[in-house]
């Protein structure tokens, strides 16, 4: 049986590396000329998909839960020290809103939109650590959702971010050595969303997987855009498809076009979470910047399950 600590530092630093990897892919598009460039690279560079990941695991890990005031001035910090990470315009513009009238963070998100809030993908995108925090607990949607409405206060938005965190917790309590329970876990997250949006998704994702419809198709059925409903549902496919391959999986999140790296860092947070790290090809973890920062921040997490929340 592998680790919990080998299955919170897979999914922390798989989904960065998913992310970094992706993120490489709007340049290279194929799998070949992809080859080539991560052979050469020295450094594997992650966008604001993993700084907002990690602004997450920090703030969790200060405070042991998600406390929106606290994780908002993490992520407003960590963007004025990195705003060259690739932001999109919805979180930096919450920043300046609360900078200059003072209001929550909550409160200016929900301004966004015309007053609907961001269902985008940047709150998915990030929770791998609350997944894993809240891997065994009853209140992983609640929490789930109170970390996505600090940049992301759409129900669909929030939504989206508790099934990504939800589909983390399952994988990190399944045991990769067995087979793997897919239509088990598929329901599981279509019970698990609560907008129809979401959940007619998740029933279109199991046909898709069921009757095994290839990666070009699925993705033109699920969506191509960065909103969650139509973002999150490849990135799950991707895993389900390649659930014994953490490669493969990654290359089939980010080699299908849409919003590249953020469906590497959704599909490989759950992929690493599934596999632990040792199923992370070694010279990728060597190439990924801030390699030990990523690690000590997951087995931060884990410490706080075993010392407060009676882990394993």
């Amino acid at each position: 049986m592998i680790s919990l600590q080998s299955k919170f530092i897979g999914s922390m630093l798989g989904s960065a590396i998913g992310d970094a990897i992706g993120e490489l892919a709007f340049f290279y598009p194929e799998k070949g000329s992809l080859d080539e460039i991560l052979k050469r690279i020295e450094k594997l560079i992650y966008t604001d998909d993993t700084a907002m990941a990690l602004g997450l695991a920090e703030s969790l890990i200060q405070k042991k839960c998600v406390d929106q005031k606290h994780l908002g001035d993490t992520f407003s910090r960590n963007f004025f020290l990195e705003p060259w990470r690739g932001y999109a315009s919805g979180p930096p513009q919450i920043f300046f809103i609360v900078r200059e009238k003072g209001i929550s963070y909550v409160e200016a998100a929900k301004s966004l939109f015309g007053g609907k809030g961001s269902f985008g993908n940047g709150a998915a995108m990030r929770v791998a650590p609350l997944g894993l925090l809240y891997y065994k607990s009853n209140s992983i949607y609640q929490n789930a959702s109170l970390s996505a409405e600090v940049t992301h206060a759409h129900p669909v938005g929030m939504d989206g971010a508790a099934v990504q965190a939800f589909a983390v917790a399952q994988a990190v309590k399944l045991n990769p050595d067995k087979e793997f329970p897919l239509e088990e876990f598929i329901q599981n997250l279509i019970n698990f969303s609560k907008t129809s949006e979401i959940k007619e998704k998740m029933e279109l994702l199991k046909s898709l997987i069921i009757e095994k419809v290839s990666p070009k198709e699925a993705h033109d059925l699920l969506g191509k855009s960065v909103s969650v409903d139509e973002s999150l549902p490849f990135a799950i496919y991707s895993f389900l498809r390649n659930p014994k391959s953490f490669e493969n999986c990654l290359f089939c999140s980010i080699l299908n076009g849409g919003d590249r790296d953020t469906l590497g860092a959704m599909a490989c947070a759950i992929s690493g979470a599934y596999l632990g790290v040792e199923a992370i090809p070694l010279s990728w973890r060597n190439k990924i910047e801030n390699k030990e920062m990523i690690e000590k921040f997951a087995q931060a997490i884990l410490q706080i399950i075993e010392n407060e929340l009676g882990g394993d």
